[in-house]
């Protein structure tokens, strides 16, 4: 009998994320849920820049590559050309909450019916660490020597809350991966995103906090537990918006 394997969804390329990175187990969970679905065959990914720029490598459903920042506004492009296909886009912090705002709030105004995968750890990965929206106040990034100060590059963005007070979005969950529990949650999280696209309830977002042990000069083991001590903190794990419970 087999317990654990690897989800169909799934390629059998190696991931490039850094040691200690999450990314890869929100890849799994992303697949896992694409696998008990069976939809593999009717999924198109949209794949933006940052560290998540070579995701169509791993899944083996259908992906498309967007230019930076722009990846809610073609998933709209796709999911209103195919409007029975299920579309999701898997984002960065920079990508989605800095480039990508204008994509991101207004394809969620809209109602757009399209999961976004967002990815918060905090800071830009694959181009040095600089500081992003969601970097915590006093956090040191490249961009950010001194530690991020409110008086001059304000407070951090929190996603879920912003997006939750837009009537189109359905469903709107913040999520981690730090430990077993968490990321069982986050697995059932990604499900019903899914599975209200599948419903045609509207925009569906989920996001994930998660580690770069890289960036932030810590050990993987010390990542989780900074996560948890301030991430955390910052950015609430809970249901911000859920259609279904209204």
């Amino acid at each position: 009998m087999v317990v654990f394997d690897k989800p169909k969804a799934l390629t059998d390329i190696p991931f490039h994320y850094c040691p200690g990175c999450t990314h890869g187990i929100v890849h799994r969970l992303v697949a896992e849920v694409i696998d008990e679905l069976n939809i593999e065959g009717d999924t198109i990914g949209i794949a933006p820049v940052g560290c998540s720029v070579f995701a169509y490598n791993y899944f083996g459903c259908d992906c498309i590559e967007a230019p930076h920042g722009r990846a809610p506004a073609l998933a709209t492009g796709v999911k209103r050309a195919l409007p029975d296909k299920y579309v999701f886009t898997y984002q960065g912090d920079g990508d989605l909450a800095a480039i990508g705002t204008c994509e991101t709030v207004h394809s969620s105004a809209r109602g757009e019916n399209i999961t976004i995968i967002f990815i918060n750890n905090c800071v830009y990965g694959m181009t040095g660490g600089q500081m992003a929206p969601t970097t915590l106040l006093g956090q040191v990034t490249t961009t950010s020597p001194y530690g991020r100060k409110k008086e001059i590059q304000g407070s951090p963005i929190r996603v879920c809350e912003m997006l939750s007070t837009l009537d189109g979005v359905a469903y709107a969950e913040r999520v981690a991966v730090d430990c077993v529990k968490n990321v069982r949650a986050a697995k059932k999280a990604i499900k019903k995103a899914f599975t209200l696209q599948g419903e045609k309830k509207g925009l569906t977002i989920v996001e994930v906090l998660s580690t770069c042990p890289t960036n932030w000069g810590l050990s993987p083991e010390a990542s989780l537990e900074w996560l948890r001590e301030n991430s955390m903190k910052q950015y609430p794990l809970g249901v911000y918006k859920d259609v279904t419970a209204e």
